[in-house]
């Protein structure tokens, strides 16, 4: 029996080698990314993330990919983060008289 030396069987506790390649398929876009096969599936139905079909594989830009994440941020660093501290009246509740 030879063993294919290219692949290391799934599961054997190895760390993935870094993606460097500029067109990724699913599974390296799910390393990549680090979500399951079938989230990245339900967003390509969904036509949430830039994909390209080739026959009936997906490929997809790491470029693009890249530049997809950016759009996607939920804080840009321009925005004001949010104080650690807050104003002592910020703190009493609505209708309540300060004690005197």
């Amino acid at each position: 029996m030879v063993k294919d030396k290219g692949r290391s069987p799934e599961g054997a506790g190895e760390a993935q080698p870094p993606i460097s390649r500029e067109v990724m398929d699913i599974k390296e876009l799910s390393a990549y990314l680090g979500m399951g096969k079938s989230k990245i599936y339900a967003l390509i139905r969904m036509k949430q993330i830039p994909a390209s079909r080739i026959g009936r594989q997906y490929r997809f830009s790491k470029s693009v990919i890249d530049q997809w994440l950016k759009e996607k941020l939920i804080t840009k660093g321009e925005e004001p983060q949010m104080p650690l501290t807050f104003p002592q009246e910020s703190l009493t509740p609505p209708n309540h008289e300060p004690a005197s």
